[in-house]
């Protein structure tokens, strides 16, 4: 345990020596492989395939604030929809302008968890997300993730009905109309709306509750939560959800919390102490559980090497003489009783 917390200092110590160049690297891949898994699942204006361009935007998003990768992320796609059938172009820019103003209102720091969520669906993994918001995140990021399942399904739904939507033009409202309904007829989005909303609240609650490993319990409960949540509401409206996706995800996100436990929430309640003051008004009762630390290893210097430099000794002055005082010469006029006190008594 003691090499692990030695491991997690130093990747600290490295991470905030260098966050200037690690961030943008970071953001530099990610938005590179959302614009590549963009143009992988929809691929239907070639120009927004070319390399370069994918090069240079993601190039830009490394160096603009993180809301830059989902403005990004929303224009590709956009571009894609509108070159296949720009009424339906129509739709998916009045979901995404929704779910953007959603989002701007309430989670305006969470643009990560919007841009994450569609892509753990493509690694068919999203059940991760829920239960790492209920850890470092709040209840608002519940909006964060459903904005995200929500975006996923609707770049899905469009895939899904393309052969039908890019046909003439006089099937305007035919075209509209399909891709309305099998949005808000997709059974799986609307259990995995439910479900990832409730799972991010509980483990939220959960974890800020004054008991010990409430983070351990937090990510289990969450866990369990998620899947039976998602396999009833599986089961009820035959939504057609992978029974060993959901088991096999459920326990990657306790296995991903508790690396994130690890690094943030890192303490021993061995070592729990209990305290209790008071003042005019209040009395306290503290509960203070200490963090696992490493202590710094003591440097030990065994030689020293010091470079000889002769200095010209310089004569010491010798002290000039004080001319010696005259008693004789002390005025003594100036005295008076008050230096001495009352004699009064004394002559008495």
């Amino acid at each position: 345990m003691t090499r692990l917390l030695e491991i997690r200092d130093n990747i600290k110590v490295l991470f905030s020596k260098y966050d200037v160049f690690i961030i943008p690297v970071l953001k530099f891949l990610l938005a590179l492989v959302m614009l590549i898994m963009i143009n992988g699942k929809l691929g239907y204006m070639s120009k927004l395939g070319n390399p370069g361009i994918v090069i240079i935007v993601a190039l830009a998003c490394s160096f603009l604030p993180t809301g830059a990768i989902l403005l990004f992320g929303g224009l590709f796609s956009m571009g894609h929809v509108f070159a296949l059938s720009p009424e339906v172009a129509i739709v998916v820019g009045v979901i995404f302008l929704l779910i953007y103003l959603l989002y701007l209102r309430f989670t305006p720091g969470e643009s990560l968890c919007v841009v994450v969520t569609p892509m753990l669906f493509v690694f068919h993994v999203p059940y991760v997300i829920p239960v790492v918001m209920g850890l470092i995140g709040g209840p608002a990021s519940a909006l964060s993730v459903v904005c995200g399942v929500i975006i996923y399904f609707t770049l899905h739904v469009v895939t899904q009905n393309a052969a039908n939507v890019s046909g003439d033009l006089s099937d305007i409202m035919a075209q509209i109309r399909l891709i309305i309904d099998s949005l808000l007829g997709n059974k799986q989005m609307l259990v995995l709306c439910v479900a990832f909303a409730v799972v991010t609240i509980a483990v939220y609650i959960i974890r800020r509750l004054p008991i010990e490993h409430c983070w351990m319990i937090a990510m289990i409960s969450g866990a369990v939560l998620c899947m039976v949540i998602t396999l009833i509401g599986g089961l009820v409206t035959n939504a057609g959800f992978s029974i060993l996706g959901i088991i096999f995800g459920c326990i990657l996100s306790v296995g991903v919390g508790k690396v994130i436990e690890f690094f943030k929430f890192c303490v021993d309640y061995t070592r729990t102490e209990r305290v209790q003051f008071e003042d005019d008004e209040y009395y306290y009762y503290v509960k203070a559980v200490p963090k696992m630390n490493v202590s710094a290893p003591e440097v030990k210097v065994k030689n020293i090497n010091r470079s000889r430099v002769r200095r010209p000794i310089r004569p010491i002055a010798e002290p000039e003489e004080s001319a010696p005082m005259d008693t004789a010469e002390m005025d003594t006029t100036e005295l008076d009783s008050s230096y001495f006190g009352d004699t009064t008594e004394l002559d008495e």
